[in-house]
Parts: structure tokens; C-alpha cells; sequence
């Protein structure tokens, strides 16, 4: 094993994709819950998180590590199902292996589960997307030109009230050369409505809601579960310009962020506090995103 004592103790995380080619039938089969083995996905996901905890047990000279995450991501696509591991460790060195790993034996407990209806899928495209934290960083590719917004609102996601903070962001984007997508999710699915995001690779991710203290608030939560590096000074300030209107804006637990190379942002809830966030915003994001690009300081 490699001597990693002098290294600096980092947060360090790592990202990894694969895909499992089947059938359509399989496909649907998974998705209505009627495979034969049971619960495919949720097997398939403890699995890869099983291995990601075991590397270096299959591994023989990977480190043992003391993991702070392991997520793994199932999505159903046509006659596929695609694969995404993301490891955390706060550690003196790197766990791609354990994403590689979690997303290898998440690919053979789909494939075990799905080999009596179709014996000839196919496991492959395993590979690394992005990793940070450390010497040689790997991010992933992000598109200048797109945005993503992210309601977070139980309510509107079920359909029973109209979302009017989602078109203000978008159209504040779109007016600033930028491609918007609204995504409304349930506060319970905002985490992996963020992850799904996040591997789109857009170059801003803007949330709007959840960022309270009521106990289903878990805005900052999920945020802080997809960024390496936190921008404390964006989500003050947002803060600072709600308090000078409405003095509650103080009791908002917004945070800010880098997922890589994408920047991702804590708005209100209210189309008040997120006309206050984007006014913060105008001056701030041409700077940011210049900066996260490799652009100079200058």
C-alpha cells in the first residue's frame, strides 16, 4: 500500500457511472415491481453500498477508509438502467475506487436479478466522472449556457397549489442568456431530484423553498449532501438583504455551494425573498461562474 501519512487530511469525493443494458421488458417489469426476485432496485442499491464499505477487502491495496457517504443511483431508461455511485471521506486520500466499486457489484446485483427473464444483459461503461478533493482533480463537464431550478414544495409537486417562484427564477435566467428547467419535486425527493441534477452537468443549480425550520425544511441538508465546497458569503447575503424588508429572512438556514464545477444556490420559498436573492445574485454570478470556469481574478 502507498504511504499516505503526509498527505493533508481533505473532504474528498468521488463519482462514478455505469449502465446495464437490457431489455424493455425488463424495463417495465422492474418498474411495476413484477421481476421475480423481488425489489430490484433496492436490492441492487444496498448492494453497491455494501461494496463501496468492502473495497478494501476486494481491492487488495486500497486503503481502508472511514466513509462519511455512499449514495447510489438507480434510473430506468428505455432498455437500461443506469448506474451513479457518489463516495464520500474526509481523509488523506481519495475514494474513487469505492465508487467504481459501489457502482461494479450495484451492476452484478442487477444483473443477477434480472438474468431469469433476460440471461444476456450486458454490464459495462463503468467509469469515473469526476472526483475532488485532491491532487488531480477530475471534474465533470458543465454547460455554461444551462441552469436548473429546483422547487422545493410538497404541496405543488402533489398538484394541490400553483408554484410562482420557479417562473421568476427562470425567466430572470433566460434574460441573463441562460437555458432554464423547472423541476417541482416533494421536499422528501429534493436530494435525488439534486443529484439528477447535478449530473446533468448544468453550470447553476438555483433552489427555491425548504430553507426554513419547519421539520420536512431539508433544503440545506440535501444541498450540503451534493457540494465538496460551501460559499457561506452568498447565502449572508441573501440573508441580509430579506432581513432589511422582512425581519424573519434571519430564521432562513440557505447555504451555497460548488457540486464540482457547478455552483448551487438556497433561495426562499416566497417570490418576495426570491426576488431579494436574485437581486444578490446579478452582481455576484457573472464573477462566480467566470471563476469556477478557470477564469483569471482579475
Amino acid at each position: 500500500m502507498v504511504d499516505v501519512g503526509a498527505k493533508p487530511v481533505t473532504r474528498r469525493v468521488a463519482v462514478a457511472e455505469g449502465r446495464l443494458e437490457t431489455t424493455a421488458e425488463v424495463i417495465d417489469l422492474i418498474r411495476d415491481g413484477r421481476m421475480p426476485k423481488g425489489d430490484v432496485l433496492a436490492t441492487a442499491r444496498i448492494a453497491g453500498i455494501s461494496g463501496a464499505k468492502r473495497t478494501s477487502e476486494l481491492i487488495p491495496l486500497a486503503h481502508l477508509l472511514p466513509l462519511d457517504q455512499v449514495a447510489v443511483e438507480l434510473e430506468l431508461d428505455g432498455t437500461a438502467v443506469g448506474i451513479r455511485a457518489t463516495v464520500a471521506v474526509t481523509a488523506r486520500t481519495g475514494v474513487e475506487m469505492e465508487a467504481l466499486t459501489a457502482v461494479a457489484v450495484a451492476g452484478l446485483a442487477l444483473h443477477d436479478m434480472v438474468k431469469a427473464v433476460d440471461p444476456d444483459c450486458v454490464l459495462g461503461g463503468i467509469r469515473l466522472v469526476a472526483k475532488s478533493g485532491g491532487k488531480g482533480d477530475l471534474a465533470a463537464e458543465v454547460d455554461r449556457t444551462r441552469a436548473v431550478v429546483i422547487v422545493s414544495s410538497t404541496r405543488a409537486a402533489r398538484g394541490e397549489r400553483e408554484d410562482a417562484t420557479g417562473p421568476v427564477i427562470a425567466a430572470w435566467l433566460r434574460e441573463r442568456g441562460m437555458e432554464a428547467e423547472v423541476v417541482v419535486t416533494a421536499d422528501a425527493d429534493l436530494l435525488p431530484a439534486l443529484r439528477s441534477a447535478v449530473a446533468a452537468g448544468p453550470a447553476l443549480i438555483l433552489t427555491t423553498g425548504g430553507t426554513g425550520a419547519s421539520p420536512s425544511d431539508r433544503t440545506p441538508e440535501s444541498t450540503r449532501a451534493v457540494v465538496d465546497r460551501e460559499l457561506p458569503g452568498i447565502a449572508e447575503a441573501i440573508r441580509a438583504a430579506g432581513r432589511a424588508a422582512v425581519p424573519t429572512a434571519a430564521l432562513s438556514r440557505a447555504t451555497a455551494g460548488l457540486a464540482g464545477r457547478t455552483v448551487v444556490v438556497n433561495l426562499p420559498g416566497s417570490t418576495g425573498g426570491v426576488r431579494d436573492g436574485l437581486a444578490v445574485l446579478a452582481d455576484l454570478l457573472p464573477h462566480l461562474l467566470d471563476q469556477v470556469a478557470g477564469g483569471d481574478h482579475g
